[in-house]
């Protein structure tokens, strides 16, 4: 299960997922059972899963999920095994389908379940600071502190030799140990991710989760949402400086250094290695390499390869960017 905090209300049968969806698909499935919705590249033969994108053609051929919810003209990149489901909007039609096996998934309203960390078990294993208040099913490891007026909602896992600072909040989320939240960050909240509508914006579901692993440290102020239909993931060793925006499903690799007030987009991936200047922005969709540097203020669209110096909007080499603006 992608995220191990919501709960799932699959099984249904694939008629039924269809029919309450608004989908209508001509083919007999009555007695097919589904469930889960994941991603392409995790669903299983019990899944269904999502196909809108060319980008994205490689993981549909290999999917295994066993339905998947796509346009017309991208069907011919899945394989045999998996059923086509054809629709004119495919990711409108997968937020009504995880709506159903997620209903909780929507609203991200404070947790009621909130209490005083002096009346948890946590006290006598946590340092803490004034009006520090823990949710339900949340585990600490050893040797950690949290700062004042914190909150740690429900659903969240802190390992050992962490530092979580003042007033933080944080949901759905997995921290490894020796980590460093620092004050003000937001955690785990659900992404920017809804549907223009004139009278009323529709929101896609986030049943993704955030996992900060070990030896990383978050600055000041920075957000980081968890993911929609994967899980947004900050890896080992990984530095952000304040004032930083993950957006839902984004990938950092290791060791990667990233300066004051950048913000990536959704969905997208960076590999080891990879720094960061102030203020750039990196668009969504997109695979940045390893070992890759984005100079300050740069706006990345479009895929940058392994071992590349990069600067400018759009971000070009960076020999190329010094020679145009001599």
């Amino acid at each position: 299960m992608l995220n191990p905090f919501f709960k799932n209300a699959g099984p249904f049968k694939i008629e039924n997922i269809l029919i309450s969806s608004g989908i209508n698909n001509k083919d007999n499935y009555k007695n097919d059972k589904i469930y889960d919705v994941k991603d392409l590249s995790s669903a299983t033969n019990k899944d269904i899963t999502f196909f809108h994108s060319r980008n994205y053609s490689d993981l549909a051929s290999n999917t295994k999920a066993s339905y998947c919810v796509t346009l017309n003209n991208l069907s011919k990149f899945l394989p045999t095994t998996c059923k086509k489901i054809i629709v004119e909007n495919v990711l409108l039609s997968m937020a009504n389908i995880t709506k159903k096996f997620y209903p909780n998934s929507i609203v991200d309203d404070f947790d009621n379940s909130v209490k005083s960390i002096d009346k948890t078990t946590l006290k006598k294993k946590v340092k803490f600071g004034k009006n520090v208040l823990i949710g339900r099913n949340v585990k600490v490891g050893k040797n950690c502190s949290i700062g004042h007026y914190t909150i740690i909602e429900k659903n969240v896992s802190i390992g050992s030799n962490c530092s979580i600072g003042s007033n933080v909040i944080i949901r759905n989320t997995i921290v490894k140990d020796n980590v460093s939240i620092l004050d003000g960050c937001v955690i785990g909240k659900k992404g920017f991710g809804f549907f223009p509508n004139k009278d009323n914006n529709i929101r896609y579901p986030h049943i993704g989760i955030v996992i900060i692993y070990e030896n990383s440290e978050i600055g000041c102020g920075s957000t980081i949402d968890r993911g929609s239909l994967s899980n947004t993931v900050i890896g080992k060793n990984v530095f952000l400086d304040n004032q930083i925006h993950i957006a839902h499903n984004n990938k950092i690799g290791n060791n990667c250094i990233i300066a004051g007030q950048v913000g990536m987009a959704g969905s997208s991936s960076l590999g080891d290695n990879v720094m960061i200047g102030g203020q750039a922005g990196i668009s969504g969709h997109l695979k940045i390499g390893s070992n890759v540097h984005i100079g300050g203020g740069s706006g990345v669209i479009n895929d940058i390869d392994d071992n590349s110096k990069v600067m400018g909007y759009p971000a070009k080499n960076l020999r190329d960017f010094i020679k145009e603006n001599r």
